[in-house]
Formats: structure tokens, C-alpha cells, sequence
């Protein structure tokens, strides 16, 4: 006798249950993407119980007759693949045929559905994968589909389900999703009777705000390349300060998937601007001809995979990139304002703290000299300047606003002070505006040892008594390995002997600071670099050394500055190219309105 046998319709069913339908948010997902394949434009979600006791789906979509809802229920019957071509591109969510049958294999399953010709519906009853019964009823047109006693018959697999808190959290990231992938549809979801949702028919942007229940400012991404791949990018990102718990949405051809080259893409193009913790949050639509990504490579249509994963990915750097950039103008172009030809600008005699105290182009140029001062470099056996603090020093500040003697002006920000030797207070048309010092020069000073980074140009500035160092094997084993790496950072060093090397130059921008922290510190940073390092022009490692250079180097909490160097500070934000978040993701800037002010204090 033969010992392989064929299953059973009802035990396949149950096998192929057990792919697509994980949990109760599977049984969402599914009926989502079949109202939406219909052409709905509302969808209504009614849940009880964690989506185990009932899960409720309505849509005003095109609806089936009476033969269609029986075929339905077959496995492997669809309306939406008629051969093996379209197989290579595919065009909706759904198309292999098998959430209905399997869904109703695990649960008391209802099909009401009626098209736009028919007087009367269509209802059919499903229990445990038995049809139970076929029938007119009256509806209206679409589809609705009850789920009840989901796995009643399946105890084991019910026992695996998770808290009801976390299921719903599950239908919740689903329903979400597909909102933000179909904007024109309107969706609502009720959980034990009360309504948690309702995200009415609208454009992007206020769909982004809706889901994400934020009202900051978002961030537009928009880009498109010409060819054979019609990649097409749109959505929206929070700002990189925005709470740690929001998520990065990534919907391909108006499909929700968790792709991992996406969003390593839009970390890369974020790079410089995350909070330790934080991840890219915000939705990101990506369109591309369907017969160039493959959406069959997992039971649940959760990943995918691009022929040309490569191209993908580097045009979505450059288009979050650009993003960031475009913000950092529209900041400008608020926070200053272009100053009347032959304006004067309040400044006066001092010292300047910063590293790079040179003449200013006009702010239309954006560009930054990058030479250092020529004035003979101090010796490197003297002790930091007054005004520039060891940066491990604990600091006291007085909290207290130092006000100028003379009020000064720059660019229609008006000077109001210092209040505790780290916030710059300015006001401008009736705003407040608050301006870390630190985190502000931190910014700028990175952005230019980035760029010199990326065009091999960062500026060295030769000490006039070579400093030694003693290095272990380990950190001597890396500037053997990296010694290309360690030039490219400006920093000149040679073997002398035995354990001893010397160093020679260090870069301009950092050039106050210890040259043997300086040398130490990139040594530390490099010995990993293999594994951190990321794809684009500036490796993570490296993006790390920078951005801990620029912390070390930048004025510190407690410096007190004259009313000069802090309109000098103003300058330089207005001429960086970037300057609206520190390294570390922190704002640079904080902006209350008249009207915020005015209601702390109760004024109407």
C-alpha cells in the first residue's frame, strides 16, 4: 500500500492557515488588501476580543455575485492573475487565492457581498472550513466579511497569541499602514464598540500627521529618475528629534513591507542627524515597475526583493538627502532674513572662540573658507586657552541671562543675551528664539571636517614642537592598518622608534585640543571599522570620529561669549550648510510665537 497520500482540501487549508494567518492582524491584513484590490473607498474595522472573538471587515467596494462568493472559498481561485505572465508583475496586493479559504478553515467565517446590478446580496456561511450554507440577504453594495471564533478549532495555535493589548497593537501598525498607501480611501477602526480611529479621505501630508498623531514639522521627500527602473519616491519624515517610539513606514508600489535596504538607505541619508536611540521615523512611498521587484518571496507578502537592489538604494539616499537640505534652506530663509545692501552689522573688537575666524563671503554664496589663521601655531607644552574648557570639566554656570551693554543685530535677529553661558536669546518678529551655542558651533565645525573629509581636503595645521606618543600594540597594529585613513583626517604621524611615533600635524578646526586625545581617539574609533562601516562616502566610523572631533573642539556649556562672537556664531549658521541639528541629532534651534508665550500666561 502506498504510504504518500493526498491531503485533504480542509487539512491543506489548515497547512496554508498556518502561513498566512499568524495572528489576528493577518486576518486584517488579508481582508484589507481584498477590499482595497475591489476599489474601495471606505473601509470600516470592527475588532472584539483582540481580533479572536471578532474581526468585522465593510467596504463600499465592487462586490460579488452569488457564484463569485462561492468561488472564494477555493483555494487558489483569484480574479486578479488570469496567466503565468502577470506573474512577473504583479499589480495588486492580493493574488494567490488563498486567504479566504484558509481564513475560513480557522474560524466561524460570513460572506455578505453584493455588485452594483444585483437587487439583493449574496451570504454564505463558513464554519471551521465547512460551508454551511448559501442565500440572498439584503446589503448594500461591497463586501462584508465576519471573522468569529478565530483558531476555536485550533487551541494550540490560540495558545501562542500574545496579550490582547498586543494583538490590537498588531491590527493597529496594519490598518495604519494600508491608510498611509491609500490616502483616498477613508478608514475606521472600532475596538469593543469605541471608536479608535477614523482617518477621513485626504492628501499625504495630512494622512502622515493623522497616523503619526503629529503636528511638528514634517520633512517632504520627493524625487523621481528617468529610465528603465521609473523610480519614483514620495512621502513625508519626521524631524530626526521627533520621539524615539515613532516608526519608519516604507510602502513599495502602495504595499507595506519591512525592508531592510530601505530603510539602511534612509539611516545613510540621515547620517549626522539621529539621536543615539532614535530611528527615521515617518512614510515613505515608493513606487517602481512592478516587473522589477518580486513580491512572491514570502507567505505573507511582508518582504520583497529589487533586480537592481543597488540603484534602489543609492536613490534613496539621495533623495532623503535632499530632503534634509531643502529643510535646512526653509530654515534659513525663516530664522534669516537677507540683509539691506550697505547694512551694518553690530560687531566689535575680541577674540573669537571659534576655530575658523575668517573673513565672510556674502550668505548668497553658502561657502565657508576652509584655510586656517596663518598667525604662528601655540606651542602644544602650553596650557588650552582661557575660554576654551578641557571638555571634562565639570561646569557651574550661573542661571542668569548676561545681557549686552549694546544690543546687536544680525540678519533681523535682535541680540537679547546669554542665559547660562549656553543659550543665545534672540527675538525676531515677536518670536523667541532660542539658540544652543554649543550644539550650533558642534554643527558647523562637522560639516566642515565632513566635507574636507569627502574631498580629501581636511586642513592640517603643522605644531612647531612635534609631540611623541607612546602606543600599544593595539593602537599601534590600527595606524600601521590605517595609516591612510589617519592622513585623511588631517592628521600627519610618524614611526620614530620602538613603541614612540610623532606627531606632527593635527587638524586645523580641532587644532586647541590635545594632539595625543586627537590621535588616541581616531585609533579608537577605526579598530572597528570593518564592522561598522556603512556604504556611502563618509563610513559610520569615520562620520563617529568627526562628529566626536567637532564636540570636542566646540565652545562649551559655561564659555561666556561678547555680543561679537555671538553675532559671529550667527554668521557662521547662516553661511553652514547645515545647521538646524547638531551631530547627534539634538536641535540647534527652538522657536516659541508670541502666541505660545502669551497662553503660558494666560493672555488671550
Amino acid at each position: 500500500m502506498s504510504r504518500i497520500r493526498i491531503l485533504s482540501e480542509h487539512l491543506a487549508n489548515q497547512i496554508a492557515a498556518g502561513e498566512v494567518v499568524e495572528r489576528p492582524a493577518s486576518v486584517v491584513k488579508e481582508l484589507l488588501e481584498n477590499s482595497l484590490d475591489a476599489g474601495a473607498d471606505r473601509v470600516d474595522i470592527q475588532v472584539e476580543g483582540g481580533g479572536t472573538r471578532l474581526v468585522r471587515i465593510v467596504d463600499n467596494g465592487i462586490g460579488m455575485d452569488g457564484d463569485d462568493v462561492l468561488l472564494s472559498l477555493e483555494r487558489h481561485a483569484t480574479s486578479k492573475l488570469t496567466d503565468e505572465s502577470q506573474l512577473g508583475a504583479i499589480a495588486t496586493l492580493g493574488f494567490r487565492g488563498e486567504a479566504l479559504p484558509s481564513i475560513g478553515s480557522v474560524s466561524r467565517m460570513t460572506i455578505l457581498s453584493r455588485i452594483r446590478e444585483a437587487a439583493t446580496g449574496t451570504r454564505a456561511d463558513i464554519r471551521y472550513g465547512i460551508l454551511h450554507g448559501v442565500h440572498e440577504d439584503g446589503c448594500a453594495r461591497g463586501t462584508i466579511i465576519e471573522v468569529r471564533s478565530l483558531f476555536g478549532n485550533l487551541p494550540a495555535r490560540k495558545k501562542f497569541l500574545k496579550t490582547i493589548r498586543t494583538e490590537l497593537s498588531h491590527i493597529d501598525e496594519v490598518i495604519r499602514s494600508q491608510s498611509l498607501a491609500h490616502q483616498l480611501v477613508a478608514f475606521s477602526l472600532q475596538v469593543e464598540g469605541r471608536k479608535v480611529f477614523s482617518f477621513p479621505a485626504a492628501d499625504l501630508e495630512q494622512r502622515v500627521r493623522d497616523v503619526f498623531r503629529y503636528q511638528d514639522t514634517l520633512l517632504p521627500v520627493q524625487a523621481a529618475i528617468d529610465g528603465e527602473d521609473g523610480l519614483q519616491v514620495s512621502g513625508y519624515l519626521l524631524l530626526p528629534d521627533a520621539a524615539p517610539s515613532s516608526r519608519l513606514r516604507i510602502l513599495v508600489n502602495s504595499r507595506p513591507v519591512q525592508d531592510r535596504m530601505i530603510r539602511h538607505a534612509v539611516m545613510e541619508g540621515l547620517q549626522g542627524f539621529l539621536m543615539k536611540g532614535h530611528q527615521p521615523a515617518g512614510a515613505l512611498l515608493l513606487e517602481v515597475a512592478p516587473e522589477l521587484v518580486d513580491v512572491n518571496v514570502h507567505p505573507a507578502k511582508r518582504e520583497i526583493r529589487f533586480r537592481n537592489a543597488g540603484e534602489v538604494h543609492r536613490f534613496m539616499v539621495r533623495a532623503v538627502a535632499r530632503a534634509i537640505q531643502q529643510h535646512q534652506n526653509q530654515v534659513r530663509s525663516e530664522l534669516f532674513s537677507v540683509p539691506e545692501q550697505g547694512a551694518a552689522v553690530a560687531t566689535g573688537p575680541g577674540s573669537n572662540p571659534f576655530a575658523d575666524n575668517q573673513p565672510r563671503q556674502p550668505a548668497h554664496q553658502q561657502t565657508v573658507p576652509m584655510e586656517p589663521e596663518t598667525d604662528p601655531p601655540t606651542p602644544r607644552t602650553m596650557e588650552p586657552a582661557a575660554d576654551v574648557f578641557p571638555y571634562d570639566e565639570p561646569v557651574r554656570p550661573q542661571p542668569i541671562v548676561s545681557q549686552p551693554e549694546k544690543q546687536a543685530e544680525f540678519s533681523g535677529l535682535t541680540l537679547i543675551g546669554q542665559f547660562l553661558q549656553l543659550y543665545l536669546l534672540c527675538e525676531r518678529d515677536g518670536q523667541l528664539v532660542v539658540i544652543d551655542q554649543h550644539a550650533a558651533h558642534e554643527r558647523i565645525l562637522y560639516q566642515r571636517l565632513r566635507h574636507g573629509y569627502e574631498q580629501r581636503e581636511i586642513p592640517s595645521q603643522s605644531l612647531m614642537f612635534p609631540v611623541t606618543i607612546e602606543l600599544g600594540p593595539d593602537h599601534a597594529e590600527t595606524l600601521e592598518k590605517e595609516i591612510e585613513a589617519v592622513a585623511a583626517l588631517g592628521i600627519q604621524v610618524e614611526y620614530f622608534g620602538d613603541t614612540t611615533w610623532v606627531i606632527k600635524a593635527v587638524p586645523a578646526l580641532v587644532s586647541q585640543l590635545s594632539p595625543q586625545d586627537v590621535l588616541t581617539d581616531i585609533l579608537d574609533g577605526l579598530r572597528n571599522r570593518s564592522s561598522t562601516g556603512l556604504s556611502g562616502v563618509v563610513p559610520e566610523c569615520i562620520d563617529t570620529l568627526l562628529a566626536s572631533m567637532a564636540c570636542k573642539a566646540a565652545i562649551k556649556a559655561g564659555n561666556r561669549l561678547q555680543p561679537e562672537e555671538m553675532v559671529e556664531l550667527l554668521k557662521q549658521m547662516e553661511n553652514s550648510q547645515v545647521f538646524s541639528h547638531c551631530p547627534h541629532g539634538r536641535p540647534v534651534i527652538k522657536t516659541f510665537s508670541r502666541q505660545e508665550i502669551g497662553k503660558w500666561f494666560h493672555r488671550t
